[in-house]
Protein backbone atom coordinates (compact mmCIF):
# COMPACT_ATOMS: atom_id res chain seq x y z
CA UNK A 1 0.00 0.00 0.00
CA UNK A 2 3.34 2.30 0.61
CA UNK A 3 5.89 2.50 -2.06
CA UNK A 4 9.27 3.43 -1.09
CA UNK A 5 11.07 4.90 -4.45
CA UNK A 6 14.98 4.24 -3.61
CA UNK A 7 17.82 5.97 -5.72
CA UNK A 8 21.43 6.64 -5.60
CA UNK A 9 23.28 3.16 -5.01
CA UNK A 10 26.51 2.99 -7.08
CA UNK A 11 30.11 1.89 -6.97
CA UNK A 12 32.35 4.32 -5.94
CA UNK A 13 36.22 4.16 -4.90
CA UNK A 14 37.21 4.38 -1.26
CA UNK A 15 37.16 7.56 0.04
CA UNK A 16 34.61 8.68 -2.08
CA UNK A 17 30.84 9.46 -1.76
CA UNK A 18 27.52 8.45 -2.29
CA UNK A 19 23.96 10.34 -1.46
CA UNK A 20 20.92 7.51 -1.07
CA UNK A 21 17.37 8.83 -1.60
CA UNK A 22 13.91 7.02 -0.79
CA UNK A 23 10.57 8.77 -1.17
CA UNK A 24 7.58 7.28 0.48
CA UNK A 25 4.16 7.59 -1.81
CA UNK A 26 0.61 5.90 -1.52
CA UNK A 27 -2.31 6.85 0.99
CA UNK A 28 -0.01 8.21 3.60
CA UNK A 29 -1.76 10.44 6.02
CA UNK A 30 1.70 10.56 8.37
CA UNK A 31 5.27 9.44 8.64
CA UNK A 32 6.93 8.43 11.66
CA UNK A 33 10.16 7.22 11.92
CA UNK A 34 12.90 6.93 8.84
CA UNK A 35 15.94 4.94 8.35
CA UNK A 36 18.49 3.27 6.35
CA UNK A 37 19.69 -0.31 7.01
CA UNK A 38 22.25 -2.42 5.15
CA UNK A 39 22.90 -6.13 4.68
CA UNK A 40 26.40 -7.92 3.59
CA UNK A 41 26.22 -11.38 2.33
CA UNK A 42 25.46 -13.65 3.94
CA UNK A 43 24.79 -11.22 7.35
CA UNK A 44 22.34 -10.22 8.89
CA UNK A 45 20.48 -6.73 8.24
CA UNK A 46 21.77 -3.91 10.56
CA UNK A 47 20.67 -0.44 11.20
CA UNK A 48 22.83 2.34 9.37
CA UNK A 49 20.55 5.80 10.64
CA UNK A 50 17.27 6.47 11.75
CA UNK A 51 15.95 10.01 11.84
CA UNK A 52 12.89 11.30 13.75
CA UNK A 53 10.21 12.77 12.65
CA UNK A 54 11.04 16.31 14.54
CA UNK A 55 14.09 15.89 12.83
CA UNK A 56 16.11 16.77 15.82
CA UNK A 57 16.93 12.89 17.27
CA UNK A 58 19.34 10.76 15.07
CA UNK A 59 21.04 7.60 16.10
CA UNK A 60 23.95 6.10 13.85
CA UNK A 61 26.10 2.77 14.20
CA UNK A 62 29.26 3.72 15.70
CA UNK A 63 31.18 2.34 12.27
CA UNK A 64 29.54 5.47 10.37
CA UNK A 65 29.10 8.04 13.01
CA UNK A 66 31.05 11.35 11.67
CA UNK A 67 31.25 9.72 8.14
CA UNK A 68 27.16 9.45 6.89
CA UNK A 69 24.60 12.09 7.61
CA UNK A 70 20.72 11.59 7.27
CA UNK A 71 18.80 13.76 6.64
CA UNK A 72 14.79 14.19 5.80
CA UNK A 73 12.09 16.00 3.95
CA UNK A 74 8.60 15.40 6.04
CA UNK A 75 7.04 17.43 3.57
CA UNK A 76 7.93 15.49 0.28
CA UNK A 77 8.21 12.26 2.50
CA UNK A 78 11.62 11.55 1.93
CA UNK A 79 14.67 10.36 3.65
CA UNK A 80 18.74 10.62 2.23
CA UNK A 81 21.37 9.26 3.81
CA UNK A 82 25.08 11.57 2.59
CA UNK A 83 27.80 9.18 2.65
CA UNK A 84 31.74 10.06 2.88
CA UNK A 85 34.69 8.74 3.14
CA UNK A 86 33.62 4.98 2.24
CA UNK A 87 34.94 2.44 3.24
CA UNK A 88 35.27 -1.21 1.77
CA UNK A 89 33.18 -2.74 4.96
CA UNK A 90 30.67 -0.22 3.95
CA UNK A 91 29.82 -2.28 0.64
CA UNK A 92 26.10 -4.04 1.13
CA UNK A 93 23.00 -3.48 -0.26
CA UNK A 94 20.91 -0.74 1.68
CA UNK A 95 17.38 -0.69 2.42
CA UNK A 96 15.14 2.27 3.09
CA UNK A 97 12.56 2.43 6.06
CA UNK A 98 9.95 4.22 6.82
CA UNK A 99 7.10 4.57 9.61
CA UNK A 100 4.14 6.10 9.76
CA UNK A 101 0.43 5.80 9.32
CA UNK A 102 -2.28 5.48 6.77
CA UNK A 103 -5.32 6.98 5.99
CA UNK A 104 -8.54 4.80 5.79
CA UNK A 105 -11.44 7.15 6.81
CA UNK A 106 -11.64 7.24 10.37
CA UNK A 107 -9.09 5.06 10.70
CA UNK A 108 -5.40 5.61 11.00
CA UNK A 109 -3.42 1.93 10.60
CA UNK A 110 0.15 1.93 11.43
CA UNK A 111 2.35 0.95 8.20
CA UNK A 112 6.02 0.00 8.58
CA UNK A 113 7.43 -0.64 4.90
CA UNK A 114 10.78 -1.35 3.03
CA UNK A 115 12.45 -0.31 0.28
CA UNK A 116 13.82 -2.83 -2.29
CA UNK A 117 17.24 -2.49 -1.56
CA UNK A 118 20.12 -0.44 -3.65
CA UNK A 119 23.59 -2.16 -4.13
CA UNK A 120 26.67 -0.14 -2.64
CA UNK A 121 30.09 -1.31 -3.37
CA UNK A 122 33.59 0.51 -2.28
CA UNK A 123 36.30 -1.04 -4.37
CA UNK A 124 39.31 0.35 -5.53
Amino acid sequence: QVHLAESGGGSVQPGGSLKLSCTASGNIASVSAMGWFRQRPGEDRELVAIISRENTHTHYVDSVRDRFIISRDTARNAVYLQMASLKPDDTAVYFCNVEGTLRHGPARPRFDSWGQGLQVTVSS
